[in-house]
């Protein structure tokens, strides 16, 4: 009963704080505002640790609030699931996502729609529970649309910028559609399974046609396709760098985008039975990794830059559960959480300093004005750029070795996007805290490191990006991977269907050195060129030709967008608007008015008066009558 209590406290104490600052909005002060959010989701933080530590030996449990729907034979429950997945994805949503709303009563501090900022981070964290928290398709859909409202709410905060709210409609609609799969997939379950419980379609699972089942997972992947920013559908999220930095760190980085990834981990078994799916899903995935991560390389945006890497890191996970290795795919998510909400977070750090300036052309030589966020954020770029011993080192590692069991090929991708990823990491760090300040003199003078509100959040995520990897330590290095342990439950099924592939230590350890060689490598020759060489990246106004015009353009993908899909959707709109709704159906509104109009005022002409006119008129009518009736 106890468990049960605190299960529903965890969503609901978010979702208190939003409805407390959103009603009050005007009457709280802004420090009790922000005390009010941080402390809601804090509770919510400390209650998932204590189901944590309270789960013992029980694997997982089901708290049932109440019959939500019931139609004929058709039911569904508002039911929250906990088992280990649910409850790392509890962890990290509300730890995360408790440091990020630290973070941002520094960063936000002075803004007009400070109480509104944090009403909307709230009712996003409220959401996100709500979506992997949910024991039902339904419920999670019900947290999957909710945490792309609140996307839209937070990447268009500041409203009255254009481009701002035009990024907000971009992310918004390519969610869409991605939802459309999702629900298609969600509509085939229902009638192939006749239930939406997680518990009840697993069970039935190796029932099923197989045909369906692809199908199904297939659909599901549309939706995560959408929602996680594979490709064709990824070009939102580096625009949606337009909202507040800590909405970039928590939304775009540690929690909403890795969604797509919750929902296969959670739908494991269905993939494993659709093998088809789980090799699209690898090869979209490792597709993705590369693709972004050549872009990232000539971005000069601080947080576009780090938008591509998001993209990157999420194809490998992608590619971690395509090929099967689903605790893996889980652990990268997690190590990503950690790092990335630092970079993230000490981008704002720079982005404050730097009085708005987000262009690394305009920084360098930060270190000695921000030395807390730049000892940060080189552990954060440490672990992305996966070099041992920090978090991304063991995630990384993991996701080549079980790529390279099952396809040698797609290792070499993945292998060539990781190495990617520690160039242009590095090129972001070297060209922002090295070297000569290249800030105009009125940025210098005000450089300063941010406050504690902001440093202690980025203090917290370096630890965790230092030390995050251990909870994953392979056992070539004699350990026992103790998330594996955690996780083996929810992916038990999985394994016994197709088996479990392992290198042997010493081909896992050639490996290891291959890559941590080829990083090191890769890593000097970044430095050589951005420090001992001071290179720093052309402007804007540069003539570039070949393949570095085609990267610096992102491939044009916006364009090609724009030209295939936005413009004929625009030229459909207009002439829908002026054939179809002009001069059909307003011509026939307005006709329809106009001949109302005409006879009121032509029977007007015969209400004259006359009574001997009235009693002719009536006489008239009923022989007309009369003879209407006679020959019907």
């Amino acid at each position: 009963m106890v468990m049960d209590v605190i299960v529903g406290l965890v969503p609901l104490a978010p979702l208190a704080g939003f409805l407390l600052i959103g009603l009050l909005n005007k009457q709280l002060r802004p420090w009790l505002a922000s005390l009010v959010a941080c402390g809601s989701v804090l509770i919510s933080f400390l209650l998932s640790i204590v189901l944590f530590f309270g789960m013992g030996e029980q694997q997982s449990f089901t708290f049932t609030a109440f019959e939500w729907i019931a139609a004929g034979d058709f039911a569904v429950s508002f039911s929250f699931l906990v088992d280990p997945l649910s409850i790392l994805m509890m962890l990290i949503i509300t730890g995360v996502g408790f440091l990020i709303h630290v973070y941002s009563t520094g960063y936000m501090k002075g803004d007009e729609g400070y109480n509104r900022f944090f009403a909307y981070l709230n009712l996003f964290i409220f959401f996100m529970l709500l979506l992997v928290m949910g024991a039902n398709y339904l419920l999670m859909f019900v947290g999957w649309e909710g945490v792309g409202l609140c996307s839209y709410l937070l990447i268009g905060f500041w409203f009255k910028n254009t481009e701002y709210n035009n990024a907000a409609k971009k992310a918004f609609i390519m969610n869409r559609i991605g939802d459309v799969g999702l629900i298609l997939g969600v509509i085939m379950i229902l009638i192939h399974f006749g239930s939406l419980s997680y518990p009840e379609v697993f069970a039935q699972a190796g029932d099923i046609d197989s045909g369906v089942i692809t199908a199904i997972t297939l659909l599901l992947f549309v939706g995560a396709i959408g929602k996680s920013a594979q490709i064709p559908l990824y070009t939102w999220l580096p625009d949606a760098m337009a909202g507040p930095t800590p909405v970039s760190a928590l939304i775009h980085a540690a929690t909403m985008v890795t969604a797509g990834i919750y929902m296969i981990a959670r739908n494991n078994l269905l993939y494993t039975l659709a093998p088809l799916a789980l090799d699209i899903v690898a090869v979209v995935g490792v597709a993705t990794a590369l693709f972004a991560a050549t872009i990232a390389i000539l971005q000069n945006d601080i947080k576009k830059v780090l938008a591509y890497s998001t993209v990157s890191q999420l194809g490998l996970m992608f590619l971690a559960l395509g090929v099967g290795a689903y605790t893996t795919g889980i652990f990268h998510m997690t190590t990503h959480a950690f790092f990335k909400a630092l970079l993230f977070l000490g981008a704002g750090s720079v982005i404050h300093a730097m009085s708005g300036d987000q262009d690394i052309r305009n920084m360098g030589g930060l270190r000695k004005y921000l030395p807390i966020t730049f000892a940060t954020f080189l552990i954060g770029t440490l672990a992305i750029g996966g070099l041992p011993p920090f978090a991304g080192f063991f995630s990384k590692d993991e996701i080549l070795a079980s790529t390279f069991v099952n396809s040698p090929v797609l290792w070499i991708v993945a292998l060539v996007a990781s190495l990617l990823t520690a160039f242009y990491m590095f090129r972001l760090f070297f060209l922002t805290f090295s070297g000569q300040s290249r800030a105009s003199e009125e940025v210098k003078g005000h450089l300063h490191e941010s406050p504690t509100s902001m440093t202690f959040p980025l203090i917290a995520l370096a630890i965790l990006s230092a030390i995050g990897g251990f909870i994953g330590i392979p056992s070539v290095f004699g350990g026992g991977h103790a998330l594996n342990n955690f996780l083996a439950p929810v992916f038990a099924a999985s394994h016994e269907v197709a088996g479990a592939h392992h290198l042997d230590h010493s081909t896992e350890l050639i490996l290891m050195g291959v890559v941590v060689g080829l990083t090191l490598i890769t890593i000097y020759f970044a430095y050589n060129l951005y420090v001992k060489k001071g290179s720093v990246p052309a402007p804007e106004s540069a003539e570039r030709t070949g393949l570095v015009r085609l990267i610096y353009n992102k491939y044009y993908v916006d364009e090609l967008y724009e030209k295939v899909v936005t413009q004929p959707l625009n030229f459909l709109s207009r002439v829908t608007d002026t054939v179809v709704e002009r001069l059909m159906i307003d011509q026939l509104v307005n006709g329809t008015g106009k001949l109302v109009t005409w006879g009121g005022r032509t029977l007007r002409l015969i209400q004259t008066g006359n009574t001997g006119f009235y009693v002719f008129a009536m006489v008239i009518s009923i022989i007309i009558l009369f003879v209407v009736k006679t020959l019907i």
